[in-house]
Parts: C-alpha cells; structure tokens; sequence
C-alpha cells in the first residue's frame, strides 16, 4: 500500500515515513498543502497522513480539496490543536481519524493498519489464490498453510499480482507500487524481485508468468490447475 505523509516538521515526516517503510509501506512525504494537492491530484494512494498547520495551503483545505474531488483515500489528520472544534471540523469535512501531537508511534501505526483495513473491507482483506493467501494488513502470506518468509518488498510485490489475478502488470506499474518517491529502482531490480518471489511461492497452482517486455502476471488458478492437471493425466 502507498501512504503519503503531508508534515512541514522534517524530524516527525522523516520518524513517521522510516517507521511506515519498514512496515512493508511505501511512503512518500511532501512538507506543504500546495504540494500534498498536487500529489493527491497527480498519484494514487492507500491512505493520507495529513498535518493540520501546513505551509502555502492548510491540511484542512487540502482536504477540503481531495473530497470535493470524490477521492475515497481515507485520511488521518494529525494537528498540535487538539480542540474539540477543530476536531469536528476535520472530521466533517471527510477525515477519517484524527490525533493529536505529540502522540506515540506504536498508536499511529495501529491506526493506519486501522484505516487501511476499514478501507480494503474487513471482509476482503485476505487475498486468495488456491494454495497462496496474503494478509496485505497483517503483511504475512501463508502457501498450503505455511507461512512464507517474504521482505517487505516481495509481499508488496506478491500483493500486486494478487489483486490482479490474470491481468498484465508492467515493470513500470510495479515500480509505482512498489517504490516511493526518489527511490532509484531500475526495471532489473523488479526482475530481481520477481526471480526471488518465484522461488518462493511457485508450485504447480501458483505460478508468475513474464511477458517479456511487457511485464508479469499470476496465472489464474483454474488455468494452473487443469493444466496440471492434463500434465498429470
């Protein structure tokens, strides 16, 4: 999932963003509104960590801005005026959570797990492909009920494919997804990642088929089994 920090304060955008990109996120940081509207008008994201008191534009008209867009991001406003007012005000104009500085990371942490569950549908957190599940909120993926020892950015990487099954993701797609802002993260890196996903998960029911030059996709799981199933015959 990609999160986009909206914080002026260099030392919290840089503790918040470190802490979220270990957690198997990827996250990019902006440090004004103007800029935070710009990247919610130009880039997809999971979720939007949004300072209240930004620079050049206020995180409130930020938000003001994303939902009059109808964007569905779900947003967590962080603000050092913890007032009631300003708290209904947020929380009228579309914010999703709210917190109050200084607050303890370990809490904004569940909170984003929080969110970005709530956003994917309770229900629908847990992606399946036959013998291959995935929990992209818990970031822990079990095949044949074994769990895999999947980096960071092989579970994003495996959580792509899955949301996708059947349909062609390209290198330059998997970069986006994958990478924040500023990574230099070439097409070989992706075919690396891929190489030692592969290696991981494949079986005769899970397989990553490479289009060359055009990218990757996980066959379907009907299409895998039968013919495993003519192979076996």
């Amino acid at each position: 999932m990609r999160i986009l920090i909206a914080e002026d304060d260099a030392v919290l955008a840089d503790g918040l963003s470190r802490s979220l990109r270990a957690g198997g996120y990827a996250v990019d940081v902006v440090a004004s509104g103007d800029d935070a509207d710009t990247a919610l008008t130009a880039q997809s994201f999971d979720l939007l960590i949004l300072d209240v008191g930004l620079p050049r534009l206020s995180g409130l008209e930020v938000l003001k801005r994303l939902r009059a867009r109808q964007s569905p991001v779900p947003v967590l406003i962080l603000t050092a005026a913890d007032s009631v007012e300003q708290r209904v005000k947020g929380l009228d104009l579309g914010a999703d959570d709210y917190m109050a500085k200084p607050f303890a990371l370990t809490e904004l942490e569940a909170r984003v797990r929080a969110l970005t569950r709530r956003a994917a549908g309770s229900a629908q957190t847990v992606l399946r492909h036959g013998p291959l599940t995935l929990d992209p909120v818990g970031h822990v993926a079990y095949l044949n009920e074994q769990m895999l020892d999947l980096s960071a950015r092989e579970l994003n990487l495996l959580e792509v494919l899955l949301q996708r099954p059947g349909r062609l993701v390209s290198k330059e797609q998997l970069v986006d997804h994958l990478c924040s802002w500023g990574e230099e993260v070439s097409n070989n890196a992706i075919e690396v990642y891929v190489h030692r996903l592969r290696k991981k998960i494949e079986t005769n029911a899970v397989r990553i088929v490479t289009v060359r030059g055009l990218g990757y996709y996980l066959e379907r799981f009907a299409d895998s089994a039968a013919e495993a199933a003519v192979g076996n015959a």
